[in-house]
């Protein structure tokens, strides 16, 4: 199959939505995504930009997205969140994740960085044994936490 992984561009990012809201759906959650075409636009591609994204595209569709942004660790220093890795349903085992996967890695190794993070869902067994055959350690000890806009305006709220 012929594909091409590069970066996205902003007028990438209406199929990027479409990718994002797929995995939601996969993940049952179909109702929680709020992010925009226009979000995705102005925090990818503005003066100071909140991501990075590569797109994987097939026949010039785009079918598969890495979406990136950088962090730091206090024990190791610069690292790169792998926030989402999405191959369309109809594209899953053809290659695509891996060539996606390849691609942020290499341009972690490129940057630096100490070390590449990323969160899966716990009953998502052919991801997990996809990312544990590619040498990532999945750290089932760990708990995500977070808070999420109403909890930070509650938060706020006591203050």
């Amino acid at each position: 199959m012929n594909f091409t992984i590069r970066n996205a561009k902003k007028e990438d990012m209406p199929a990027v939505l479409e990718l994002i809201t797929e995995l939601a759906i996969f993940e049952k959650e179909p109702d929680a995504v709020e992010v925009t075409v226009k979000d995705l636009e102005e925090d990818g591609f503005g003066e100071q930009p909140a991501f990075h994204c590569f797109v994987a595209t097939v026949n010039s569709k785009i079918e598969g997205i890495a979406l990136i942004y950088n962090r730091y660790s206090s024990w190791k220093g610069k690292i790169i969140h792998l926030e989402d890795l999405i191959v369309s349903q109809a594209m899953r085992g053809t290659g695509l994740g891996t060539a996606l996967l390849d691609k942020v890695v290499k341009y972690s190794y490129d940057l630096g960085v100490k070390r590449i993070n990323w969160e899966v869902i716990d009953w998502n067994e052919s991801a997990i044994a996809f990312y544990e055959k590619k040498g990532a350690k999945v750290l089932r000890d760990w708990d995500v936490v977070w808070l999420d806009e109403a909890g930070i305006k509650n938060y706020v709220a006591k203050l």
